[in-house]
């Protein structure tokens, strides 16, 4: 049995003309240990795809479908139930830390709630193991570090904070939602290298959430490309890189900045916008940016296979050189 099976899930908004479809028919595993990125533009579903097994959909937002997490269906559960797994056996690194931690509670005490809560850690046992995690995540002088509050970190290090609060309670499974988006270049490439360490370290699964190919492609052993709410392609990491069947994941590549670019050629781009989600067309979601798009695009195109495990939903197959 997979550590988390996504089956079917999809989630609608409750609006005055109807539901309206957020995330639509969304499945996809994650074995024990195993990595598997999401890609795609903002937009796409990746995040609140994220929020529904997490049990964090904002208010009105309503998820149906099956999300099993070492054989509980997680959206059959009770808050308490998930309160008692979130943090503990599952947990997430959000996308913005100035955002995600608490400005008048200090970054030690803030690290050892987990331990308090799921561990049942005494106050200065449970410090003293908040410190020791966020030298383990890279944070110099982590003693004094962990008497400080948010605003007095750097985003480098509120990030690996955020990390080293996911990974208080050693967890099966860890969800890291853009965890480099808002870092440059250098720290970027540290965090990249401190995940990919601590999930070896600690065994855990991640599901990585991302619209950089880069850390993708470092990261991930699997890959799903989402656009307009739904999964347009997946695979193996290195085949669908390599193979990159559907035109969504054609277009995201080509928009990757090259050596070429930066000697003064025009960065290619996708056309349009994403859409939103009431106004996504019939059958495939790309259809109206996509230069292949036909009008038999407007029925459900069939899932293609391009290789071993490796699908995409297209009627135009055809993998890029």
């Amino acid at each position: 049995m997979s550590l988390l099976e996504v089956d079917r899930l999809s989630i609608g908004l409750a609006g005055e003309a109807g539901t309206i479809r957020l995330v639509r028919e969304v499945s996809f595993a994650i074995e024990r240990g195993e990595t598997l990125g999401i890609v795609g533009e903002s937009g796409s579903g990746k995040s609140l795809t994220a929020l529904a097994i997490m049990g964090l959909l904002p208010r009105g937002a309503i998820a149906s479908g099956r999300v099993v997490f070492d054989g509980e269906n997680l959206l059959a559960a009770g808050e308490s139930r998930l309160c008692a797994l979130r943090g503990d056996r599952i947990a997430m690194v959000f996308q913005e830390p100035m955002t995600s931690l608490n400005p008048v509670h200090r970054i030690g005490d803030q690290v050892a709630e987990s331990l308090r809560l799921h561990r049942g850690m005494a106050r200065g046992q449970a410090f003293r193991e908040a410190a020791a995690l966020l030298d383990r995540v890279g944070i110099p002088q982590a003693a004094s570090r962990a008497l400080a509050y948010p605003h007095e970190l750097s985003g480098g290090q509120r990030q690996r904070a955020m990390i080293a609060i996911a990974l208080a309670c050693r967890p099966a499974l860890l969800i890291a939602d853009e965890p480099t988006s808002a870092l440059d270049v250098t720290v970027q490439a540290q965090i990249v290298r401190l995940l990919r360490d601590l999930a070896d370290e600690i065994g855990m699964a991640l599901l990585l959430i991302s619209h950089d190919l880069g850390v993708i492609g470092l990261l991930a052993d699997r890959v799903q490309v989402m656009y307009g709410g739904r999964i347009v392609e997946a695979g193996a990491t290195k085949d669908v890189f390599r193979h990159r069947a559907h035109p969504y994941t054609q277009g995201l590549f080509a928009a990757v900045p090259t050596r070429a670019a930066r000697k003064g050629r025009r960065l290619v781009a996708i056309p349009g916008a994403v859409p939103k989600p009431e106004q996504l067309p019939p059958g495939c979601p790309f259809y109206g940016r996509c230069p292949k798009g036909v009008e038999r695009c407007l029925s459900e195109p069939p899932a293609v296979a391009i290789g071993e495990r490796h699908h995409a939903h297209c009627f135009f197959t055809d993998a890029a050189p």
